[in-house]
């Protein structure tokens, strides 16, 4: 066989390699197309059957019924949860359960809180249609007013006005839970994520890390849902703290509130205004103390600020014994912040032991920021307003 032969037949043999590596290239990508498009049409043909679906039941964006179609983000949602086979997991608001039969197939147990029975006469029918019925339970009650069960996760594409009071009741609330997986709007999650000196940092993040670490997971678009909302939202993952601040936590509140009122303001300027402070001293009277009691009713207090923040002093009208009696409770927390250095520094910058610290020093001057405790059946109502208006 001569030299030119063998070159032929080298030739031809890679050309028939390239030519099966070709083919094998287009086999692989043809498969990876045939995947997408397969979920493609299946997220169509859900999305089709849920329209139809929501023709009769019609969807109310003012009660945040958005619903997640996409499977891809299903899916992923699912599997940053890190659900274990034995966990029972707690979902709020699942709507016509595109969440719900996802989360059907790894947990052990999906509790559902949904208000419209509408809602639930689809979801049961979807998933008895898989035959997962006995592994669900469903509450029609209202979130916020409903205790929890017991769940080791919460996984939820939650309401968006119910938002804030519903992730203060998750991480204030009497559940021992590993994790929270929530999808909340996007600006929202933002400010929940946020960390001092940022400038979304605000009173929810403050309230919300003092007991849980917060942990970006990733956005979905609003295209992603039926109806489309105005937004975009984000996923976040809640884990609560092993080690918790020793804090009466409605103190806690009441404090961040007075504080985060002018979050950008120093705390020299903040507890300057006249109308905070009169408020901030009726709380420090004594119950059943007429004396008191009649002393602080003899004051009018005008709402109107001047450009600085500060309530301007025509507006507000006192008797001479209160007088004396606002400026020296002006001066004893004067004094605090004077001496401690945290006259000059801002809400929006401190860290949580730095507020922790202040609380304290107003606490051991025997200044409170909480008032009358409220009846046990009030205090949810009470601790979630603390997270709200934001």
């Amino acid at each position: 066989m001569t030299m030119l032969d063998r070159i032929k037949i080298l030739s031809s043999k890679l050309i028939i390699s390239q030519h099966f590596f070709r083919r094998s290239c287009r086999s692989q990508s043809t498969r990876r197309f045939n995947n997408v498009k397969d979920e493609d049409e299946e997220y169509n043909k859900v999305r089709r059957k849920t329209e139809n679906e929501e023709a009769q039941i019609y969807l109310l964006k003012s009660r945040g019924q958005h619903l997640l179609m996409n499977p891809r983000v299903l899916n992923s949602i699912v599997q940053k949860s890190n659900i274990l086979p034995t966990d029972t997991v707690l979902e709020i608001g699942p709507g016509t359960g595109n969440l719900t039969l996802k989360l059907l197939e790894v947990a052990q147990k999906v509790i559902a809180i949904e208000l419209d029975k509408r809602m639930v006469e689809i979801l049961h029918k979807r998933v008895s249609e898989r035959g997962l019925q006995d592994r669900l339970t469903v509450i029609c009650q209202d979130a916020l007013k409903t205790e929890f069960p017991r769940f080791d996760l919460m996984v939820a594409n939650i309401p968006y006005g119910i938002s804030s009071p519903l992730v203060a009741k998750l991480v204030y609330g009497k559940n021992s839970y590993r994790s929270g997986t929530l999808l909340l709007q996007k600006e929202f999650a933002r400010r929940l994520l946020a960390n001092p000196g940022d400038s979304e940092f605000n009173r929810l993040a403050v309230n919300v890390k003092l007991v849980a670490d917060v942990e970006f997971v990733m956005n979905v678009s609003k295209k992603d849902f039926l109806p489309c909302p105005k937004v975009d939202s984000s996923v976040v993952k809640i884990y609560p703290k092993t080690e918790i601040p020793e804090v009466d936590y409605e103190e806690w509140c009441a404090f961040t509130r007075t504080c985060f009122t002018k979050k950008n303001k120093t705390l020299g300027a903040i507890f300057k205004q006249k109308r905070m402070l009169m408020e901030l001293m009726k709380l420090q009277e004594t119950k059943g103390d007429e004396e008191n009691n009649a002393l602080y009713s003899d004051y009018h207090v005008n709402d109107t600020e001047d450009e600085d923040g500060l309530s301007n002093e025509d507006n507000v009208n006192f008797s001479p014994d209160m007088g004396k009696d606002l400026n020296l409770f002006r001066d004893i927390i004067n004094d605090i912040l004077r001496t401690t250095g945290f006259e000059d520094k801002r809400p929006s910058k401190l860290s949580h032991k730095e507020l922790l610290d202040l609380l304290s020093l107003f606490n051991r001057a025997r200044i409170r920021f909480h008032g009358q405790v409220n009846p046990k059946d009030e205090c949810d109502a009470e601790l979630a307003s603390a997270f709200g208006p934001l």
